[in-house]
């Protein structure tokens, strides 16, 4: 099943049971899936792009969320944090930190890096491996501990 039909589906699910947050997201969700695909051009996206999509909305709310919680507005907390719930169901199962560090271990002995300098060559391999599997921070970190 497309993402598309799963978010169609869940659409549906959520218009009977009446949960106005979910309904909401995944509203938003299916815009953004529409407004790439104009933009592209194509009537369908392929997964690599919805994954894109998904991983892009996934970091404004964990940015906004950031930006809420130093303002001190738990209202507005509270409200993200749900919506980030509901955006990771669609999202591939994420990497534990043990599974990130052995990919990241691995790809800097392909790539034969040793020093800081060449923490672009090191990230620009590892980030399509990981591609919404890992959020990119947690990769830089890792990444940035393993070449110190």
């Amino acid at each position: 099943m497309s993402l598309l039909e799963r978010l169609n589906n869940d659409m549906k699910q959520a218009m009977k049971n009446k949960e106005k947050d979910k309904l909401s997201v995944i509203r938003m969700i299916k815009a953004s899936l529409q407004n790439e695909a104009i933009k592209l051009g194509n009537k369908e996206l392929s997964e690599e792009e919805e994954l894109t999509i998904l991983s892009r909305e996934m970091k404004q709310r964990k940015d906004s969320l950031h930006e809420f919680e130093k303002a001190g507005r738990e209202d507005l907390v509270e409200k993200l944090l749900t919506e980030l719930t509901f955006v990771e169901l669609y999202m591939p199962k994420q990497l534990s930190e043990e599974e990130l560090a052995e990919i990241v271990k691995q790809t800097i002995s392909e790539i034969g890096a040793t020093s800081k300098a060449e923490m672009g060559k090191v990230m620009s391999a590892i980030m399509p491996k990981v591609k919404g599997k890992a959020d990119g921070t947690l990769v830089n970190k890792l990444v940035l501990q393993h070449l110190s």
